[in-house]
């Protein structure tokens, strides 16, 4: 210009191609799902694998076939993620304490306590999970132990449960392993713990 002066022209700022952005797009996109990717690959073991300790056995729930034949003994087992849910048992050795009060033969009143040491047999495992579920020993032991104890209790006079302790004992056990056999329970030892009479008894 004739003052001499410059005027400097503003620049448009950069564009960038569509091309340019569509690739940046897929790159990040790839990233992402290698991200997930990996995520998933680190949960595969925790989803696919389960270990089954000592004293334990494991039936398997097959949310399409129903419950397996199968039962899975101690070490590290694969399984199916939400196809194949499994269900821990124990096998070891548990105390279950009975209580009933009943009549004898002579119609005094007894009170007895029996102490059971039961495990769940482990080829019977699959037909227990079926028919009675984890907790079977709630659901069978009350009940057989009051319907055994009231029916032996019944053919004796109150007496002869002191005096014939160690029959009525022996009768009870026999008859309680007999009855939890049919629902794949295996007794190790029954016994009576306590016997008392009611206050009639007593009195005579």
């Amino acid at each position: 210009t004739a003052s001499g002066l410059v005027v400097e022209r503003s620049h448009p700022p950069p564009q960038f191609s569509v091309s340019a952005m569509a690739g940046a797009d897929k790159v990040l996109t790839a990233l992402s799902r290698a991200g997930i990717g990996l995520g998933a690959l680190a949960m595969l073991p925790s989803l696919c694998l389960f270990d089954v300790d000592g004293g334990q056995r494991v039936v398997m729930l097959n949310m399409l076939s129903g419950v397996e034949d199968k039962v899975r003994g101690e070490g590290t087992h694969v399984r199916v993620p939400w196809l194949m849910q499994p269900k821990w048992y124990s096998i070891r050795t548990r105390p279950k304490l009975i209580q009933t009060t009943t009549g004898t033969k002579d119609l005094q009143m007894v009170t007895i306590h029996i102490r059971m040491l039961f495990r769940p047999s482990v080829d019977g495992l699959p037909s227990i999970h079926r028919t009675l579920g984890e907790d079977y020993d709630e659901r069978v032991l009350p009940s057989i132990g009051n319907e055994v104890m009231k029916a032996t209790i019944a053919q004796y006079n109150a007496e002869q449960l002191l005096t014939h302790r160690e029959q009525v004992s022996q009768e009870i056990r026999d008859a309680i392993v007999a009855r939890a056999s049919q629902f794949n329970i295996e007794m190790d030892d029954v016994a009576i713990t306590h016997l008392t009479y009611g206050k009639e008894f007593a009195r005579a």
